[in-house]
């Protein structure tokens, strides 16, 4: 018979939602007060979750260790996958000397950090989340950074903050089309909702980044780039999520970017050239590289974007998975049917299915591997023989963040699974009038729980439909602004900080790099939630 979740296992939503919240609050403790490594406040907020499942919530033993093993082995797969042929393939640029041409060529196009940023956190990123997502883009840019002479804080942290706007529209639309789907509502309203709140987000992204590096003050000197990278990219967002869909606002917004600041930059540059204090500028000598070369040291980046662009594809990923012997769903044994699901959360009682999918063809880290395959040929003096020594030494690399991420998201199945997740939700669903201002929070949430926006959509987005029916808000909005708000919580989610510590080599420096975004990411959030609350009252004109 299958346990069936408690939503108030202490007599009252408060209580309970204070007892859910304590692996929370021992992650927040240890990462933003102890600066722990990711590794030791992983297994602290672990524990704590084992402890509260157990103790309070009344979870089987067995059940628990279960929902942990499969949450680590999500963790595994696909997403330690993505990191460590991401930064595998950094590593590869870096060791056959062709990422110093790549810095060349960023260099000779600008040589001020704030719009290598914009570049790269910022446009390049984006375009990786948009055909990949999943922690791609941050381990993507923020080795790219570092490469470029970013130190590892800051190389990390402006990959973080920059990589916001987009992620709703992430890998092809997902979180968005899982939040349409699993609310019921219609997916192209909800879609359009979310680009009348994320390009406003977007707007600003470019100066945030800049005052974060270099002050108010300083960011004034590339005021042009600032708006043509936030006018490019919004009016674009904007567009393809309220004519199109959900599917090409990031690709569509990032090539927009991309293109308006190189057609910037060849009719202006800033005045005087920013880099972090204590930094030479860059020793420019001769007329660089030629064209060719270029070109072959970007090789690998350009050939990765055609890849993940393909792998992103709906049609293209059915026939991979259609391919004999490339998935295998495996129903977690000792989980999956054992536990159920109640009212308020569902309708009627539904079995919570536990099912590991291993798509080894189809996940985006194959994609990233066989990019890096193929671009061995076009490194000088690099062979396959020499790729994999560097894929080992990668493995290596990256233990203990491979070990972190695996934890939480063990801890982040653990709270699903026990009904933790879903009472801190309902918490938020007591709010009654103010409903629509926390809506975006509830989001925001579900993301730092799971590390991922379309997890947050699927664990929220039928609760806030719901609510919103219930205290006269438009379910529509509600649900848009679950995936809206989720975006700034990417930043500050334990998952992301230990892909962007392990993409930097500064693994261990989770703690300080929490401190470095949490401000950041409240902030964020505090925009989109005023904003929703008054897109369901004054600004009502604003909604399709």
């Amino acid at each position: 018979m299958a346990w069936t979740q408690v939503y108030e296992p202490l007599g009252g939503i408060g209580l309970s939602a204070l007892a859910a919240s304590v692996p929370l609050i021992i992650l927040f403790y240890m990462l933003a007060f102890r600066q722990a490594k990711g590794h030791i406040a992983a297994v602290a907020g672990l524990v704590g979750a084992l402890l509260v499942a157990i103790l309070v919530w009344k979870m089987p033993v067995g059940l628990a260790v279960n929902s942990v093993a499969l949450g680590a082995c999500f963790g595994l797969f696909p997403i330690v996958w993505i990191v460590i042929t991401a930064v595998w393939v950094y590593n590869m640029t870096v060791e056959s000397g062709e990422f110093e041409i790549i810095k060349d060529s960023l260099a000779r196009l600008t040589d001020d950090r704030r719009l290598q940023a914009l570049f790269i956190a910022f446009a390049f990123s984006c375009f990786i989340e948009g055909t990949a997502g999943f922690g791609t883009p941050v381990a993507i840019a923020a080795a790219m950074l570092v490469g470029l002479g970013f130190t590892p804080l800051w190389g990390a942290g402006i990959a973080l903050i920059a990589n916001t706007a987009p992620v709703a529209f992430g890998a092809i639309g997902v979180p968005l089309i899982v939040a349409a789907q699993v609310s019921g509502l219609d997916q192209m309203t909800v879609s359009a909702i979310a680009g009348r709140q994320l390009p406003l987000l977007s707007l600003i992204v470019p100066l945030w980044v800049c005052v974060v590096m270099c002050g108010f003050k300083r960011s004034m000197e590339v005021l042009p780039a600032i708006i043509v990278a936030g006018v490019a990219f919004g009016g674009a967002q904007f567009l393809l999520a309220n004519f199109h869909g959900p599917t090409l606002p990031d690709i569509g917004s990032a090539i927009a970017t991309i293109v308006a600041l190189m057609l910037l930059l060849k009719v202006w540059q800033p005045k005087s050239i920013f880099r972090f204090e204590g930094e030479a500028p860059s020793n420019l000598e001769g007329q660089g590289y030629p064209l060719a070369v270029v070109l072959r040291a970007w090789s690998p980046y350009l050939v990765l974007a055609v890849f993940v662009f393909f792998w992103g594809l709906g049609s293209f990923k059915a026939i991979l998975n259609g391919l004999p012997g490339t998935v295998f769903n495996i129903s977690w044994p000792g989980l999956d049917g054992e536990v159920m699901k109640t009212a308020p959360i569902v309708q009627a009682d539904a079995v919570y299915g536990a099912k590991f999918t291993f798509n080894w063809l189809s996940a985006g880290g194959t994609a990233i591997l066989l990019s890096g395959l193929v671009s061995v040929p076009f490194m000088p003096k690099y062979g396959y023989g020499k790729a994999i020594a560097c894929f080992m030494r990668t493995l290596k690399q990256l233990t203990f963040p491979i070990l972190t991420i695996a934890m939480i998201l063990g801890l982040a199945y653990l709270m699903n699974y026990s009904g933790m997740s879903s009472t801190l939700g309902l918490a938020f669903t007591h709010t009654g009038w103010l409903f629509p201002f926390f809506s975006p929070l509830l989001g925001w949430l579900g993301v730092f729980l799971t590390g991922s926006d379309t997890s947050s959509c699927a664990l929220f987005g039928g609760m806030q439909k719901d609510t919103a029916l219930a205290v006269g808000m438009r379910p529509e909005l509600a649900v848009a602004s679950n995936a809206s708000g989720g975006v700034t919580a990417k930043m500050i989610s334990p998952q992301s900080l230990s892909v962007a510590t392990a993409a930097t080599n500064n693994a261990g420096q989770e703690g300080k790099l929490f401190r470095f975004t949490i401000g950041h990411s409240i902030g964020m959030t505090l925009v989109l939630c005023v904003l929703a609350y008054l897109q369901a009252g004054p600004l009502s004109w604003m909604l399709p």
